[in-house]
């Protein structure tokens, strides 16, 4: 079983900056893409940023050049570094990752629970 554990969730003010963490725990013998994606009240959960192990990054248009994805694999962990944050950055962050049990299963996938971020005008 694989867990997110997800951390740096926070208060800013608008032009600020806040970087969340997620590491995944358990056992597994890989971990394939890990991402973010966030969830304001009222609003379907939607993908801020993915990004692969080999590094390759995707991003949501209303955050490119403001948040960077980056990831250690060797701790299986991801980051969003977000900056410039606005106040409709402000969501519930959740982590997501999908991963592998072993060398011959296919590709599960896990959540994390979620850390909210809020950004004061």
């Amino acid at each position: 079983q694989v867990e997110l554990v997800e951390s740096g969730g926070g208060l800013v003010q608008a032009g600020g900056s806040l970087r969340l963490s997620c590491a995944a725990t358990g056992i597994f013998f890989s971990i394939n893409t890990m991402g973010w994606y966030r969830q304001a009240p009222g609003k379907q959960r939607e993908l801020v940023a993915v990004i692969s192990s080999a590094g390759s990054a995707n991003y949501a248009d209303s955050v490119k050049g403001r948040f960077t994805i980056s990831r250690d694999n060797a701790e299986n962990t991801v980051y969003l570094q977000m900056n410039s944050l606005k106040p409709e950055d402000s969501a519930d962050y959740y982590c997501h990752a999908t991963y592998r049990r072993q060398i011959i299963s296919g590709y599960l996938e896990v959540w994390g629970q979620g850390t909210l971020v809020s950004v004061s005008a």
